[in-house]
C-alpha cells in the first residue's frame, strides 16, 4: 500500500505526486523522490522497479522478506534491511518483528515497511524541518530512517533490564520459586538472543557507511552514520552485559537452591541423629539377655528413659547451638 510519494528540490518539499509522474521529476536537477509503502504488493514493487531501475535481487529480497539486517551495494545504489521490534509493555516480549527495506539512489529513496505498525511520519517531519541537511540528498534520509529504527531499540533494552532486575529480586526473596525464576531467566535470554540477531549484523554492516571507502551516497552524511554506529555499539554492549548478568543470575539461583537443600538436609540429619540415639538405647535393652542386670533392677525402666532423654536433650542443645535446628 502506497503511503506517500513526495518530490524534494534542494531540501524543500515541492509536492505530493502520483507514481506515474515519478519519471518526470527524477529527471530534474537537484531533485529526488521519497516513496513510502506499507506491506507492498508485487505489483507495486514491479512498478517501482521499472521507474527507478532497481536491482532484481534487491526486489526479490523485499518481496520475500525475513532477511538478515544488512547493507548491500548495487552499483551506485544501496539496499538496506532493518528489523523493527515491537514489545508488549514492560514484559519485554517482542509482539511482532517487522522489517524495513530501504532502496537508495542518487535521486530516490524508497522505504518499504512490512509486518509492522511503526510508522515513520516523524522521520519525514524531522527531515523537512532540516532543509539544509535534506539538501545533501537521499543519504541523509537513509540516516534519518536508520537512526529512528535504532533509537527504538533502546526501550526494548530498558524493558529487558527492568525484567532482569525483577527476577533478581525474586531470587533473593523468601517467596521466590527457584524453578519459576530459572524459566523466566531462560525466556529472557531467548528474547535477548532475538535482539542480538537484530543488532549485531546491522552493526557490522553500518560500519561501512562511514570512514574509509564509503558509498558515494553517504559521503555527505558520514558523521551522522557514525552516530548510528555508536548507538548500535552501545546497544550491543548492553546486550552482552545483560546476557552475562542472566548467566550470573542463573548460577546464583542454582546456588540458592543448593544452600536451601543443604539446610533441609542438615535438619533431617539432626532429627535422624536424635532418633538414632533412642533406637540405640532401645536396641541394647531390647536384646533380653539372661544376665542383663538392668532387667531385674527396680528403677531400670525409669533410668533407661532418663538416659535416653538426657542423650537426646544434649544432642538437641548442640544442634540448636550449631544452627542445624
Amino acid at each position: 500500500m502506497l503511503i506517500n510519494c513526495v518530490v524534494y528540490e534542494n531540501g524543500t518539499k515541492l509536492a505530493d505526486i502520483p507514481v506515474s509522474e515519478i519519471g518526470e521529476h527524477i529527471a530534474l536537477p537537484n531533485c529526488f523522490v521519497w516513496v513510502a509503502l506499507h506491506d507492498a504488493t508485487e505489483q507495486e514493487l514491479a512498478k517501482l522497479q521499472q521507474a527507478f531501475h532497481l536491482h532484481p535481487l534487491a526486489i526479490e529480497d523485499a518481496q520475500h522478506g525475513h532477511q538478515r539486517p544488512k547493507v548491500e551495494e548495487y552499483g551506485d545504489s544501496l539496499f538496506v534491511v532493518l528489523h523493527l521490534l515491537e514489545i508488549d509493555g514492560l514484559n519485554a516480549t517482542p509482539a511482532r518483528i517487522g522489517e524495513l527495506n530501504v532502496f537508495v539512489g542518487s535521486n530516490y529513496v524508497i522505504s518499504v515497511r512490512n509486518r509492522s505498525e511503526q510508522g515513520f511520519t516523524d522521520v519525514r517531519q524531522r527531515c523537512e524541518r532540516e532543509p539544509e541537511l535534506l539538501a545533501t540528498g537521499p543519504g541523509f534520509v537513509l540516516y534519518a530512517l536508520m537512526d529512528a529504527v535504532v533509537d527504538r531499540y533502546f526501550p526494548v533494552i530498558d524493558a529487558l533490564e527492568v525484567e532482569l532486575e525483577t527476577i533478581e529480586q525474586q531470587i533473593f526473596s523468601s517467596q521466590g520459586e527457584a524453578r519459576g525464576s530459572v524459566q523466566r531467566l531462560y525466556a529472557l535470554k531467548q528474547r535477548l538472543t532475538v535482539l542480538k540477531h537484530v543488532v549485531a549484523p546491522l552493526l557490522e554492516s553500518a560500519g561501512r557507511l562511514h570512514g574509509g571507502r564509503v558509498p558515494q551516497l553517504c559521503n555527505a552524511s558520514q558523521e551522522y552514520f557514525r552516530d548510528v554506529v555508536d548507538h548500535l555499539g552501545r546497544i550491543n554492549a548492553s546486550i552482552d552485559s545483560i546476557r552475562d548478568s542472566i548467566g550470573t543470575a542463573i548460577h546464583v539461583n542454582l546456588s540458592m537452591v543448593t544452600i536451601e537443600d543443604g539446610e533441609v538436609v542438615k535438619r533431617l540429619a539432626a532429627w535422624a541423629s536424635l532418633f538414632a540415639v533412642c533406637t540405640a538405647f532401645a536396641g541394647i535393652w531390647g536384646m533380653n539377655f539372661e544376665h542383663m542386670p538392668e532387667l531385674k533392677w527396680r528403677y531400670g525402666y525409669a533410668a533407661a528413659l532418663a538416659a535416653i532423654g538426657a542423650a537426646c536433650g544434649f544432642l538437641y542443645y548442640r544442634f540448636r547451638k550449631a544452627g542445624w535446628l
